[in-house]
Order: C-alpha cells, then structure tokens, then sequence
C-alpha cells in the first residue's frame, strides 16, 4: 500500500524560494514514486508581508499536491511548524526550511534509516558556513548552556530538518503548550532517532530572517522553557549574599570592638549596595519571566489563526 509523505513548510517572506523549493523537491520524485510514497508539499505562510502567498497559490494551481495553510497575522515559526503538523496528513512527515539549507536530496538517505527500524530522523549541522562568527560562539555558548541547565538534552547545532513517522508525530501535537520551543519537544517525547550530520547550505536567497537580538530572545525562551534551574539559581544568590551580608556585620562589630576603627566610608557601602539590589532586580526579573509563561498558558489563547486554506 502506498505511503503518503507530507514534507511541512515554514515560509516568512519567501517570495523568491517557493518555487526554487518546489523544483529541488521534484528532483526526487523519482526515488519516491520507486518506493511507492506519494507526497504533499504543505507550505505554511507565516503571515508574509511580499508576494509569498500568491507563488504558493499559483503552484497549487499547477499542482494539487501543494497545500496551503495562511495565517492572520505573522504568529512565529514555532507556530508555523506546529500548525503544519497538525495539518499533515502523512503516515510520515518532515519539516524542512524552504531557503534551501536543508536540502531535499538527503530525504532517500532519511527514508532508509526509516526502513531500518528508526521512529524518526534528525539532522544537525556540521559547520555554520556564512555565519558571521559571534554568531557561530553564541550558538555554541546556548548549547552548552541548556544542556548544563535542562534534563533534555539539545543536541548541538540540531536543525528542525527531520523526518517522522505519524507515532511520533501525534507524540508532539499532544504537548500543546503555548510557549513552544520544537528542537526541545522533538527531544523530549523521546523515540529512537537516528542523526545525520552534514555541511550547511546557504540561503538561496536573501539574508537570514532572525536578527542576533531575536535569536536572543528564542535562546531565552528555550531555556525557561525547558529549566527551572534559574529559579533555584536566584534562591541561591539571595541565600549567599545574605551570609555574606551577615559575616560583614560581624566583621565590622569585631573590628570596632577590638581597633575601634571607623566604619568604611560611603563609596563601598554604595557599591554593596547596588550590587546587592542589581541581583535582587535580577532575580525578580527571572521569576517575571516565568510567571508571564505562565500567565500567558492560562489565557488559552491559540497558537495560531488561519486565514486561508487550500
């Protein structure tokens, strides 16, 4: 019996890569009509501001295999993604970038590992090639850092690029949380996986779609998103300063009792005093954070709105 493959496509002002997708995709139609797998190419509009909708239009009238789903508003390609896997159809399905760094031509060898006994396939990249190279440290910084601090580990320079079955699919769609973090969910629901690393492709076309500060912001939300150990790093600052705090008061007692010294003048109780309540701001700040996670996990608002769906 024929299998039917659903290839999810988050786009964002893609204008100029639709179509170039849709062409490298039908390079490998062959090898799927081989293996009896029929496909569907299930493009996503993020809410675009160009022309993105009408190529993706036109391609469907071309072909009915193309499939459609367009926001109201631009909502974030965590969003996108999961829109797109509960639209999906397919006994397997992938997520691929339509900018062309994840190249359609590794979907046989992810196919095969499928054969061989694998729930799902994912791929990470080898080297960041065009990245600019604070880019590339921070990166690498994130990685470590959440995998120091979250119990489900990241693998490094993992990409949303996989292949999988529908059992690990409907997997993800039953964690419908609101503050979505995808690289951390393909790792939590567990499944066996097998990793293929290979070198990173440039845009097709145009630059990058995040800027350093938004990336900044998602490392954020990937980390309260999936640790708590701020939290408890918080509590411990407050606790260590306050012993601290406690041992300068009896130093300065002692001191006075035994040299009769004065008290340290002004400029060092003021720099205490700062730092004290710059950790202080800090911690509540992190707390803030996850309260608003919180509050915004309770207004139950959807993760997304479709305007059109072909």
């Amino acid at each position: 019996m024929p299998k039917l493959l659903s290839v999810v496509i988050p786009c964002y002002n893609e204008e100029e890569n639709i179509r170039y997708f849709y062409e490298e995709f039908r390079k490998i139609e062959g090898y799927l009509k081989e293996h009896a797998i029929m496909f569907q190419l299930l493009y996503v509009d993020d809410g675009s501001s160009d022309g993105t909708l009408m190529e993706i239009k036109q391609l469907n009238r071309i072909d009915r295999r193309v499939k459609l789903l367009s926001f109201s508003r631009h909502f974030g390609k965590e969003a996108a993604i999961y829109a797109g896997l509960q639209n999906a159809e397919g006994d397997l399905v992938a997520v691929m970038d339509v900018d062309l760094q994840d190249p359609p031509t590794l979907l046989p060898q992810m196919l095969e590992s499928l054969k061989a006994g694998y729930d799902q396939v994912a791929t990470r990249r080898n080297k960041r090639e065009g990245d600019p190279k604070i880019r590339s440290l921070c990166a690498k910084l994130f990685y470590k850092i959440i995998n120091c601090f979250s119990k489900t580990e990241i693998v490094e320079g993992a990409r949303d690029f996989r292949l999988m079955k529908r059992q690990v699919v409907d997997a993800i769609l039953s964690l419908s949380e609101k503050n979505r973090f995808s690289k951390g969910i393909f790792s939590w629901v567990g499944f066996t996986t097998k990793w293929i690393t290979y070198d990173s492709q440039p845009h097709r076309s145009g630059d990058s779609k995040c800027s350093i500060w938004q990336l900044w912001g998602y490392a954020y939300d990937a980390l309260t998103t999936y640790s708590t150990v701020l939290l408890s790093f918080s509590s411990f600052v407050g606790l260590l300063f306050c012993i601290i705090s406690l041992l300068m008061i009896i130093f300065v007692v002692i001191r006075k009792l035994m040299f009769g010294d004065p008290t340290a003048g002004w400029p060092s109780l003021v720099c205490i005093i700062l730092l004290a309540s710059g950790l202080q701001l800090l911690s509540i700040g992190v707390i803030g954070q996850y309260l608003a996670k919180t509050y915004m996990e309770v207004k139950n608002r959807p993760i997304y709105i479709i305007k059109e769906k072909l």
